[in-house]
Protein backbone atom coordinates (compact mmCIF):
# COMPACT_ATOMS: atom_id res chain seq x y z
CA UNK A 1 0.00 0.00 0.00
CA UNK A 2 2.93 2.07 0.70
CA UNK A 3 4.33 2.05 -2.78
CA UNK A 4 1.13 2.88 -3.88
CA UNK A 5 0.55 5.52 -1.56
CA UNK A 6 4.03 6.96 -2.96
CA UNK A 7 2.88 6.82 -6.56
CA UNK A 8 0.28 8.53 -5.83
CA UNK A 9 1.64 11.14 -4.17
CA UNK A 10 4.52 11.99 -7.01
CA UNK A 11 1.73 11.91 -9.67
CA UNK A 12 -0.16 14.34 -7.27
CA UNK A 13 3.05 16.06 -7.14
CA UNK A 14 4.20 15.88 -10.55
CA UNK A 15 0.79 17.26 -11.74
CA UNK A 16 0.52 20.15 -9.16
CA UNK A 17 4.23 21.22 -10.10
CA UNK A 18 3.35 21.27 -14.28
CA UNK A 19 0.09 22.75 -13.40
CA UNK A 20 2.27 25.92 -11.93
CA UNK A 21 4.94 25.91 -14.73
CA UNK A 22 1.92 26.04 -17.51
CA UNK A 23 3.56 22.39 -18.52
CA UNK A 24 1.31 19.10 -19.06
CA UNK A 25 1.81 16.15 -16.68
CA UNK A 26 3.57 13.16 -18.45
CA UNK A 27 5.03 11.41 -15.37
CA UNK A 28 2.19 8.72 -16.18
CA UNK A 29 3.60 8.93 -19.78
CA UNK A 30 6.54 7.35 -19.81
CA UNK A 31 9.73 9.05 -21.07
CA UNK A 32 8.98 12.61 -20.70
CA UNK A 33 8.16 14.46 -24.42
CA UNK A 34 8.28 17.90 -25.80
CA UNK A 35 4.73 19.87 -25.44
CA UNK A 36 2.86 19.63 -29.29
CA UNK A 37 2.52 23.30 -28.91
CA UNK A 38 6.05 23.92 -28.13
CA UNK A 39 6.70 21.11 -30.81
CA UNK A 40 5.11 22.98 -33.35
CA UNK A 41 6.49 26.50 -32.62
CA UNK A 42 9.69 24.99 -33.01
CA UNK A 43 9.21 23.11 -36.14
CA UNK A 44 7.48 26.08 -37.75
CA UNK A 45 10.76 28.70 -36.40
CA UNK A 46 12.99 26.15 -37.75
CA UNK A 47 10.61 26.02 -41.31
CA UNK A 48 10.80 29.59 -41.40
CA UNK A 49 14.94 29.62 -40.76
CA UNK A 50 15.08 27.12 -43.57
CA UNK A 51 12.56 29.34 -45.49
CA UNK A 52 14.87 32.44 -44.87
CA UNK A 53 17.86 30.98 -46.09
CA UNK A 54 16.28 29.28 -49.05
CA UNK A 55 15.28 32.01 -51.02
CA UNK A 56 11.87 32.46 -49.88
CA UNK A 57 10.20 29.23 -49.98
CA UNK A 58 7.90 28.79 -47.28
CA UNK A 59 8.27 24.95 -46.30
CA UNK A 60 5.99 23.75 -43.51
CA UNK A 61 6.17 20.09 -41.53
CA UNK A 62 6.44 17.14 -44.54
CA UNK A 63 2.97 14.95 -44.50
CA UNK A 64 4.86 12.35 -42.41
CA UNK A 65 5.91 14.59 -39.57
CA UNK A 66 2.40 15.91 -39.15
CA UNK A 67 -0.04 12.53 -38.65
CA UNK A 68 3.54 11.43 -36.24
CA UNK A 69 2.90 14.33 -33.91
CA UNK A 70 -1.14 13.68 -34.53
CA UNK A 71 -0.59 10.56 -34.01
CA UNK A 72 1.61 10.79 -30.81
CA UNK A 73 -0.56 13.37 -29.44
CA UNK A 74 -3.34 10.80 -29.70
CA UNK A 75 -1.63 8.44 -28.03
CA UNK A 76 -1.13 10.74 -25.06
CA UNK A 77 -5.15 11.77 -24.95
CA UNK A 78 -5.45 7.92 -25.00
CA UNK A 79 -2.93 7.18 -21.76
CA UNK A 80 -4.07 9.89 -19.75
CA UNK A 81 -7.53 8.11 -20.33
CA UNK A 82 -6.33 5.02 -19.14
CA UNK A 83 -4.38 6.75 -16.17
CA UNK A 84 -7.83 8.15 -15.36
CA UNK A 85 -9.73 5.14 -15.61
CA UNK A 86 -7.12 3.24 -13.42
CA UNK A 87 -7.24 5.50 -11.11
CA UNK A 88 -10.79 5.62 -11.43
CA UNK A 89 -10.70 1.50 -9.76
CA UNK A 90 -8.81 2.31 -6.97
CA UNK A 91 -11.38 5.09 -5.93
CA UNK A 92 -14.04 2.43 -5.93
CA UNK A 93 -11.64 -0.42 -4.42
CA UNK A 94 -11.06 2.75 -1.50
CA UNK A 95 -14.51 3.70 -1.09
CA UNK A 96 -15.55 -0.48 -1.05
CA UNK A 97 -12.96 -0.80 2.00
CA UNK A 98 -13.69 2.72 3.37
CA UNK A 99 -17.50 1.32 3.53
CA UNK A 100 -16.59 -1.84 4.66
CA UNK A 101 -14.21 -0.58 7.88
CA UNK A 102 -17.19 2.06 9.01
CA UNK A 103 -19.74 -0.72 10.08
CA UNK A 104 -16.98 -2.66 12.14
CA UNK A 105 -16.10 -1.21 15.72
CA UNK A 106 -12.63 0.91 15.70
CA UNK A 107 -10.80 -0.41 18.29
CA UNK A 108 -10.67 -3.64 15.87
CA UNK A 109 -7.44 -5.10 14.51
CA UNK A 110 -6.86 -4.89 10.77
CA UNK A 111 -3.74 -5.42 8.47
CA UNK A 112 -2.66 -2.93 6.03
CA UNK A 113 0.21 -3.71 3.58
CA UNK A 114 3.18 -1.25 3.85
CA UNK A 115 5.93 -1.82 1.34
CA UNK A 116 5.30 -5.84 0.81
CA UNK A 117 5.05 -6.14 4.77
CA UNK A 118 1.34 -6.59 6.35
CA UNK A 119 1.42 -4.49 9.69
CA UNK A 120 -1.28 -4.61 12.29
CA UNK A 121 -2.94 -1.74 12.73
CA UNK A 122 -6.53 -0.61 13.95
CA UNK A 123 -9.61 0.31 11.92
CA UNK A 124 -9.50 3.94 13.28
CA UNK A 125 -5.77 4.50 12.41
CA UNK A 126 -6.48 3.13 8.92
CA UNK A 127 -10.06 4.62 7.93
CA UNK A 128 -8.46 7.98 7.88
CA UNK A 129 -5.72 7.47 5.49
CA UNK A 130 -8.05 5.86 3.29
CA UNK A 131 -10.20 8.39 3.37
CA UNK A 132 -7.41 11.01 2.70
CA UNK A 133 -6.24 8.96 -0.20
CA UNK A 134 -9.14 8.61 -1.34
CA UNK A 135 -9.36 12.21 -1.49
CA UNK A 136 -5.66 12.44 -3.08
CA UNK A 137 -6.84 9.87 -6.12
CA UNK A 138 -10.05 12.29 -6.64
CA UNK A 139 -7.96 15.86 -7.10
CA UNK A 140 -5.62 13.63 -9.31
CA UNK A 141 -8.48 12.36 -11.81
CA UNK A 142 -9.93 15.82 -11.97
CA UNK A 143 -6.57 17.28 -12.83
CA UNK A 144 -5.90 14.58 -15.54
CA UNK A 145 -9.88 15.18 -16.71
CA UNK A 146 -9.07 18.89 -17.20
CA UNK A 147 -5.42 18.02 -19.14
CA UNK A 148 -7.68 15.28 -21.64
CA UNK A 149 -10.02 18.37 -22.10
CA UNK A 150 -7.01 20.69 -23.18
CA UNK A 151 -5.44 17.81 -24.97
CA UNK A 152 -8.76 17.58 -27.08
CA UNK A 153 -9.03 21.11 -27.91
CA UNK A 154 -5.27 20.74 -28.64
CA UNK A 155 -5.70 17.53 -30.98
CA UNK A 156 -8.99 19.89 -32.63
CA UNK A 157 -6.81 23.06 -33.22
CA UNK A 158 -4.25 20.58 -35.00
CA UNK A 159 -6.64 18.54 -37.23
CA UNK A 160 -8.64 22.03 -38.22
CA UNK A 161 -4.83 23.82 -39.12
CA UNK A 162 -3.27 20.66 -41.41
CA UNK A 163 -6.94 19.82 -42.68
CA UNK A 164 -6.36 16.30 -40.83
CA UNK A 165 -8.83 13.37 -41.74
CA UNK A 166 -9.07 10.26 -39.85
CA UNK A 167 -10.00 6.79 -42.07
CA UNK A 168 -13.97 6.56 -42.55
CA UNK A 169 -14.76 10.39 -41.90
CA UNK A 170 -16.65 11.95 -44.30
CA UNK A 171 -18.21 8.57 -45.81
CA UNK A 172 -21.07 9.19 -44.58
CA UNK A 173 -21.50 12.44 -45.72
CA UNK A 174 -19.85 11.26 -49.40
CA UNK A 175 -23.10 9.00 -49.26
CA UNK A 176 -25.58 11.08 -48.39
CA UNK A 177 -25.91 9.72 -45.17
CA UNK A 178 -26.24 11.40 -41.69
CA UNK A 179 -24.81 8.93 -39.66
CA UNK A 180 -21.43 10.46 -38.30
CA UNK A 181 -18.83 8.00 -37.35
CA UNK A 182 -17.04 7.61 -34.67
CA UNK A 183 -13.37 9.77 -34.10
CA UNK A 184 -11.87 6.43 -33.62
CA UNK A 185 -12.92 4.85 -36.38
CA UNK A 186 -10.69 2.51 -38.56
CA UNK A 187 -12.83 1.86 -41.29
CA UNK A 188 -11.87 2.23 -44.80
CA UNK A 189 -11.99 5.70 -46.46
CA UNK A 190 -11.19 7.90 -49.10
CA UNK A 191 -8.69 11.01 -49.45
CA UNK A 192 -10.38 14.14 -50.95
CA UNK A 193 -8.99 17.50 -50.49
CA UNK A 194 -5.93 18.81 -50.29
CA UNK A 195 -5.38 17.13 -46.39
CA UNK A 196 -3.67 14.25 -44.15
CA UNK A 197 -5.40 11.26 -43.81
CA UNK A 198 -4.83 9.56 -40.22
CA UNK A 199 -5.76 6.14 -40.12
Amino acid sequence: MTMFMWSVVWIFFCCWFSNRVNQPCTSFLGPSQQHPSKMAANSSSTGSKSSNSGGGKQSGPSAEQVVATFQRMRQEQRSMASKAAELEMDINEHSLVIDTLKEVDPSRKCFRLIGGVLVERTVKEVLPALENNKEQISKIIESINSQMQTKGRELTEYRERYNIRLVGEGEGEEKGQSAAPSRDSEGGGSKSGAGVLVS
